[in-house]
């Protein structure tokens, strides 16, 4: 059986027919077994008072037969019971006791005694259960409890098949999630990634329902990025090698002259093509878990100041004031200083190429265990449909924007992120349009057993507020 729905209604089913059968048998012989005795004792009661008031106004046992006969409630109590006179003999025979017998002395002890004015006149001797049966006719209490077990019968067979029906329900219920899922998975495995379930309960199927979703989500922008990628890169490829392809050929058919000017041009090309390439590997390395990071502890103030001096004369002659900003006392963070002046590098050089006036700060401070980057700027700002998209590998907010910049590759932001994060940190983006972006670091913090290999003015420092411009 390798349908879960028809293991789930079989489930069902014999819990069902198992819990009715085991709440009829209960039933059956607890009625039963409180039925016998609920008669027992009502049947002794109602017959000894009859008895007892047709002795007193007769005197004697003659026609007790016919008295009992007449009265059909009296036959109904009097057919297990047999009537013994004061001297044991049997003068109201029943199917255990002959008429005229003598009741040994042990039963006459078990008997119901019958007393008039103080004398005991007779006594009611109880049937065994086995000689109440009469032959020809069923007692009432039996057609009584036979018409229970019946009605618990029906009651169990009519809970197993409600059982059943309620079982299919939900099993098809429950399993309808798992089967899209299956659909699903055999649309995805034939390279369609954007798919989608029903979310249709908030249990575990439904996590399970929704992590799909997310899951194909991921997939799909995991596959879209990659031939973006792939497109990007051929595209980024192509057109320095285009360039150089040109020049060589002119050189070649003698219709270029070279000259300082023309294989400078080319130089460049080939430099652009060495930063893709490496900034490829970064990012490849990365991705394996194999970046290789020479960490030791860190001023954040000194490495702050040092980016804010490499690009201090940049910054003057674009006119926009340069800021570093910095608490006292940071703790230290133990970072690879060529990596992590990279990332920062990378976020000045972007803030300058998106900033024509202003200014740029760069602020380091404390948030507990953990040290705050920030690299803040008054440029145009970024469009909040591509904020979730900055940090993704050739992704162009200006989609026309084509080459304006030789020195971008494209990647410049996710080898930041590729950085930061194997360093154990985040890196995240606000910006709104025309007000400014502002790119923050999160790095832990280390106890400082001994002073930073780098700290604040050295080589050089940038004082705290200084302007440039």
């Amino acid at each position: 059986m390798r349908s879960l729905t028809a293991k789930l209604i079989l489930a069902f089913a014999l819990v069902g027919v198992i819990g009715a059968a085991l709440v009829a048998v209960l039933v059956g012989v607890r009625t039963r077994s409180e039925f016998d005795r609920f008669l027992s004792g009502r049947d002794q009661g109602v017959l000894r008072d009859a008895l007892t008031t047709y002795y007193a106004g007769h005197g004697s046992w003659d026609g007790v037969h016919d008295m009992l006969a007449a009265d059909q409630t009296l036959t109904f109590y009097s057919r297990s019971v047999a009537l013994a006179d004061a001297r044991g003999q049997v003068v109201l025979p029943d199917a255990g006791h002959p008429s005229g017998s003598a009741v040994p002395r042990a039963a006459l002890e078990n008997a119901v005694a019958i007393n008039v004015n103080g004398a005991t006149v007779g006594y009611m001797v109880v049937s065994a259960p086995a000689a109440r049966a009469q032959p020809g006719a069923q007692p009432p209490e039996q057609d009584f409890l036979s018409r229970v077990t019946i009605a618990a019968g029906l009651s169990a067979i009519i809970a197993a098949l409600i059982a059943m029906l309620i079982g299919g329900v939900l099993a098809r219920t429950l399993t309808r999630p798992l089967r899209e899922l299956i659909a699903a998975t055999h649309v995805m495995a034939g390279g369609t990634f954007d798919q989608r379930v029903q979310v249709r309960s908030r249990d575990e199927i439904g996590e399970l329902a929704g992590s799909f979703n997310k899951m194909s989500s991921d997939l799909a922008r995991a596959s879209q990025l990659r031939k973006q990628m792939t497109a990007d890169l051929a595209h980024d490829l192509r057109t320095p090698l285009s360039i150089l392809r040109g020049y060589t050929e002119g050189l070649k058919d003698q219709r270029l002259a070279g000259s300082p000017a023309l294989f400078a041009v080319m130089h460049g090309e080939v430099e652009h093509l060495q930063r893709l390439v490496d900034d490829l590997r970064v990012l490849s390395l990365a991705d394996a878990g194999e970046l290789s990071l020479n960490r030791r502890a860190v001023d954040p103030r000194a490495l702050i100041e040092r980016t804010g001096l490499a690009y201090f004369v940049q910054a003057e002659q674009q006119g926009i004031e340069m800021r570093v900003e910095a608490e006292d006392d940071l703790p230290s963070i133990a970072v690879d200083t060529d990596r992590m002046t990279q990332v920062l590098n990378n976020l000045v050089s972007n803030a300058l190429r998106y900033t024509s006036s202003g200014t740029i700060a760069l602020a380091a401070e404390g948030a507990g265990a953990r040290v705050h980057l920030r690299v803040r700027d008054t440029g145009s700002g970024i469009a909040p449909e591509d904020l979730p998209f900055v940090f993704d590998r050739f992704y162009r907010a200006d989609k026309a924007r084509q080459r304006t910049d030789t020195n971008a590759s494209g990647l410049g932001l996710a080898i930041a992120k590729a950085i930061v994060e194997a360093h154990g940190g985040s890196v995240s983006v606000e910006s709104a349009l025309g007000v400014g972006t502002t790119f923050t670091i999160e790095l832990p913090a280390v106890e400082q057993a001994s002073p930073p290999l780098l700290r604040a003015g050295e080589p050089a420092r940038l004082p705290a507020g200084s302007r440039v411009g």
